[in-house]
């Protein structure tokens, strides 16, 4: 194995050499103007983003966006037409040390179905000089002691997923990057995997989540970036990504006057087919004064709060649209077309008594 003191550099007229240092502090993934062209197909275009350390960033997109090939490039699993993305200042292939740097995971079932999980995980600590008892400590950690004995090819999904993270951490890597993790998981493994990465993130850890799930990445995530068709087209903090996202929904029996009210205050009020009004703004104390005043009877005044699944569908509109099943001629009926450690110390467990927290080393 390669030592400390012979590290290897890129190329120094190379992007990543020539990075900044704010490039360079651990655990920061760059992706500078990163291109993939596969024949006539352009998967990944002039695609570029950050990812900072203590935070959950989730990396969104429809089916065929870019977000899987984008991964393998930051992984050095398929090299880029043109830019560069990098880890720490460096492609994965500069890093002396990729499995205590980068702890990944990009699908769930590459497993020897003869192996145990135990056996499973002390193959790879072979491999990469760890000691023997990190495969029990990270199977601890996820929960998965009770099946160590267990051949993989008995393990249902939620449990692959759980096993496929155990490996991801056997290096107690800074940095994790996963592709659907959540895949196969029981609502009580989501709420346990949600509270693992903000356990993660809350180290001080990069942690780079692909998702389809995208409730599931509001309610854990402090980031989110959004590709379409290869390209990004929305990234920001959800704070940035929400703001002035809120609408003010109100509701009763005749409106007109109030709208004209909002209209000359300055606020946009739209009318609803269901005879209700919606307002672009957040402020119901403002909008309830200005009922009261103009004698506007009410039925309701609530606030519709940041939706990331309404901002997705947003911005990949008309995306892999399906048939309308309401339109004249549709045919009906017939099924559907197919388709990283804490620091030392005690293992800690979360509120819900699933088991993540500190591993002795």
């Amino acid at each position: 194995m390669t030592q400390p003191d012979q590290r290897v550099s890129p190329n120094a007229d190379s992007p990543a050499a020539q990075s900044s240092a704010a490039d360079r502090r651990e655990g920061r993934i760059v992706v500078d103007n990163l291109t993939k062209v596969f024949g006539t197909q352009r998967a990944v275009d002039q695609l570029s983003f950050t990812v900072e350390p203590g935070s959950v960033t989730g990396f969104l997109g429809p089916n065929g966006a870019g977000k899987t090939t984008t991964l393998r490039m930051l992984l050095g699993l398929v090299r880029p037409t043109s830019g560069v993305a990098t880890i720490n200042g460096q492609t994965y292939e500069s890093l002396s040390h990729p499995l205590q740097t980068v702890g990944a995971a990009l699908e769930a079932s590459s497993f020897h179905p003869a192996h145990t999980g135990r056996q499973h995980l002390r193959i790879y600590c072979a491999a990469a000089g760890l000691p023997a008892r990190r495969a029990d400590e990270m199977l601890d950690l996820v929960g998965l002691t009770d099946a160590a004995k267990k051949k993989t090819k008995g393990y249902s999904m939620g449990m692959r997923q759980r096993l496929g993270l155990a490996g991801t951490l056997l290096g107690d890597p800074r940095v994790l990057i996963l592709d659907e993790p959540a895949n196969g998981l029981d609502p009580e493994g989501i709420r346990w995997l949600r509270g693992f990465f903000r356990h993660l993130a809350g180290e001080g850890r990069t942690v780079l989540v692909s998702s389809h799930q995208l409730a599931e990445v509001q309610e854990v995530a402090d980031r989110a970036v959004i590709l379409n068709r290869g390209k990004l087209v929305r990234a920001g903090t959800l704070d940035e990504l929400s703001a002035g996202s809120a609408t003010a929904v109100v509701r009763g029996p005749n409106l007109g006057p109030l709208q004209q009210a909002l209209a000359g205050a300055g606020m946009s009020g739209t009318a609803e087919a269901d005879g209700s009004l919606r307002v672009h703004a957040d402020e119901l104390n403002r909008i309830g004064h200005l009922a009261f005043v103009n004698n506007v009877e009410l039925y309701e005044l609530s606030l519709e709060r940041f939706d990331l699944e309404q901002l997705f569908f947003t911005l990949t509109e008309g995306e892999h649209r399906g048939a309308n099943l309401d339109a004249p001629g549709t045919v009906h009926g017939g099924p559907p077309p197919g388709p990283m450690l804490p620091p030392s110390g005690q293992n800690q467990q979360n509120p819900q008594n699933q088991p993540y927290g500190s591993v002795q080393r």
